[in-house]
């Protein structure tokens, strides 16, 4: 049969981590997996959580309702946008990944612009789907670059992977609403943010009002639940929401019923959100403790943090992959994460710092 390629390839990181395995195999001693974006540093205690749904209720063992269970909806829009937009301009996805792919076949656009260091799977995703993209080297670069923008799109994530560099909201909100206002579409992928802010935070709500703006979400990071798959859109056009229904109907006929009423209670039960609160509390806490760790070795990368904040689950150190790995330490070389810098970025490695704090320090100790 003629198969038709998508051009793509297999994410190095996962590769990582079979390499890892291997290792572990052939010489029985452990490996610490800081290649992987998982939030480890706790689990999230869901012992309590359970206990209160009904696996046996129409809600679980039903096929859920296309764009997503209403109820899961309004506590997206109260959770997130202080309840000031709609149920009806969210759209539930399999997970962070799934609404980014669907953005991007749906918006009509000429290349998707990344920054020069990008998550792997912005590429390949872009690539599945025959869509161009170019680069933007910092963010305060696109204001100045919005001629050459419009009939394109920008992605902007924050905090960044694979640098976890945090900017300032009130200047990037400025440069977000700039760059709406010249009519440039704007794809904001935060999937780390709400680790570290709880629903007070209105940076979401100050979105709002930008109306080619597209927010991309997920639980995989925020409460620890990458397994369940599950994410959202938010998009206020729509003719865009219209057409991101229809696509994720006949590429999903309705998300995981399981995952949408576990998130529910998350965010709305007493049980839930103090299950939450406790995990997002733990996960900052440590990954701070291991970020402050790495600068006092002198290991971390400054010169990526000179106009941002080391904030994400991920921070960029001044060892290479294969240096860290003698170590026992999985890691990823930061030239895999761009086009135009890999010489450079082959000097150093991407790690992610969402790991309890006593191991981190285990290893690391070892680093000279």
């Amino acid at each position: 049969m003629e198969i038709k390629k998508s051009g793509a390839a297999l994410s190095k990181i996962v590769q990582i981590g079979e390499k890892l395995k291997k290792l572990t195999a052939e010489t029985g001693e452990t490996y610490l997996p800081l290649n992987r974006g998982v939030n480890a540093v706790v689990n999230i205690d869901l012992s309590e959580v359970v206990k209160e749904m009904d696996f046996n209720s129409n809600d679980i063992q039903v096929y859920p309702p296309g764009p997503g269970f209403p109820a899961l909806r309004q506590a997206i829009n109260d959770e997130y946008f202080g309840g000031k937009s709609s149920a009806d301009n969210i759209l539930i996805t399999a997970g962070g990944m799934n609404a980014l792919d669907l953005v991007v076949q749906a918006v009509g656009m000429g290349k998707l612009y990344l920054p020069v260091y990008y998550w792997g799977c912005y590429f390949q995703m872009l690539t599945v789907r025959g869509i161009g993209n170019a680069e933007y080297m910092a963010q305060r670069d696109l204001a100045g670059m919005i001629p050459e923008l419009k009939g394109n799109a920008v992605l902007i994530c924050d905090p960044g992977n694979p640098l976890g560099e945090k900017y300032d909201d009130d200047e990037q909100f400025a440069l977000i609403k700039k760059l709406n206002d010249a009519g440039v579409t704007v794809f904001f992928d935060s999937p780390y943010r709400r680790i570290f802010y709880d629903k007070y935070d209105n940076y979401y709500q100050r979105l709002l009002e930008l109306e080619n703006v597209i927010i991309t979400e997920s639980f995989s990071k925020s409460v620890g639940l990458s397994g369940q798959r599950l994410g959202f859109i938010h998009t206020t056009n729509r003719e865009l929401h219209d057409e991101l229904e229809v696509r994720l109907m006949y590429c999903t006929n309705g998300v995981n019923a399981f995952a949408q009423q576990l998130i529910l209670r998350l965010l709305t039960t007493p049980t839930g959100i103090a299950a939450a609160d406790a995990f997002k509390a733990a996960t900052s806490r440590g990954i701070a403790l291991n970020i402050e760790y790495l600068k006092q070795r002198g290991l971390l990368a400054e010169e990526y943090y000179h106009a941002s904040t080391p904030t994400g689950i991920f921070v960029v150190v001044n060892r290479t992959e294969e240096e860290l790995l003698a170590h026992r330490i999985g890691s990823v070389s930061l030239s895999f994460f761009t086009k135009s810098r890999k010489e450079e970025a082959s000097k150093f490695a991407r790690i992610c710092v969402s790991a309890p704090h006593d191991k981190f320090v285990e290893y690391f100790e070892r680093v000279k």
